[in-house]
């Protein structure tokens, strides 16, 4: 400003302090911001380099002055006091971290989405409800009407030849009457959506938005059917297990009144560990209880057979076709 003023007199001096006020407007505030906005962690990172060597500069002497001011007040027997937060504060407080466990909860689900594939929380073909195109009407009818689904596959023969997939809400007004026929039934369905077991989680729920879909039917490299997918198996893997209108207890697993409980072998891990609080091994090996016991035991089960995984103790109360149908749960505390 005084270059200015001293080169065009006044109006130089007034032309000086807006030129310098522009170029702290762009190159101090504006450019940064859009920059950083652009790409935040390169920026922070850049960032946080470049003030290291200030602050390690500037430390020796942040340490002299807080010496000496701890110096001037040693005499005084000042000491220094937390200043005690406002209760409006507090309160404010508190709600932030209510609300930072459930997010700290988010990230870790949608992290945990990279480890997971397709195959991890896949419903077995054993356990998935589908319609036999074989079956007389009025036994898929009643089937319908039982059923807690929306979206059921339909076959011939068995699960493995799927050829479509039934949206039950378009004909739900045609069951009490018993009104409904192949024909209505067929014209409910929909061409089957069939995913690789191998699909990473991540991929797979950007798969359904992009599908618009919300089951698939899970393959594996054959294309031997293994069992389903849902998107809301997938929301649940983020978010923790949720209620809707049809859910209800796990039917797997049989609370006793000592403590322990009795679970069906054909009962998922992860299924097990979400509705008990459990942390049972369920990661890169078996995916339902009884093979994690028949891996612990490297043989068929048997009956009256005790063992210990972790801190967790099993007993196989019943076994039917070579597996563990029935298993005594409960914890050990150590």
């Amino acid at each position: 400003c005084l270059l200015g003023q001293r080169h065009s007199g006044e109006h130089g001096f007034w032309l000086a302090g807006l030129a310098a006020t522009l170029v702290l407007l762009v190159f101090a505030e504006y450019l940064p911001r859009r920059l950083a906005r652009r790409n935040p962690q390169a920026f922070v990172s850049l960032g946080t380099s470049l003030l290291k060597v200030p602050l390690a500069l500037l430390q020796p002497l942040a340490c002299l002055l807080d010496g000496m001011a701890k110096l001037i007040l040693r005499p005084f027997r000042v000491q220094p006091t937390a200043v005690a937060l406002h209760p409006q504060e507090a309160d404010e407080f508190d709600e932030d971290e209510e609300h930072e466990a459930p997010r700290h909860g988010l990230l870790d689900g949608l992290q945990s989405l990279d480890k997971m594939t397709v195959n991890d929380i896949l419903v077995p073909r054993n356990e998935v409800d589908g319609i036999s195109l074989d079956e007389p009407i009025e036994r898929i009818i009643e089937q319908l009407i039982v059923s807690r689904h929306t979206r059921l596959p339909v076959y011939h023969s068995d699960i493995n030849q799927v050829e479509a997939i039934l949206n039950t809400k378009l004909i739900s007004h045609l069951l009490p009457k018993a009104e409904l026929t192949l024909e209505m039934l067929l014209g409910a369905c929909y061409e089957p959506y069939f995913v690789p077991e191998s699909t990473p989680l991540q991929m797979q729920l950007l798969n359904f938005h992009k599908q618009q879909r919300r089951l698939g039917v899970v393959v594996d490299e054959y294309g031997e059917v293994l069992g389903i997918v849902t998107l809301e198996d997938i929301l649940e893997e983020i978010v923790g297990e949720f209620e809707d209108e049809h859910s209800l207890d796990n039917p797997h697993v049989h609370p006793q009144p000592d403590g322990t409980f009795v679970i069906d072998g054909t009962a998922s891990l992860r299924e097990i560990n979400r509705s008990l609080g459990w942390h049972l091994p369920c990661d890169g090996g078996p995916k339902t209880l009884n093979g994690l016991v028949t891996e612990a035991l490297e043989s068929i089960p048997e009956s009256a057979v005790c063992l210990k995984i972790g801190r967790y103790r099993l007993e196989i109360l019943e076994t039917e076709d070579n597996c563990a149908s029935k298993v005594l749960v409960w914890t050990v505390t150590r």
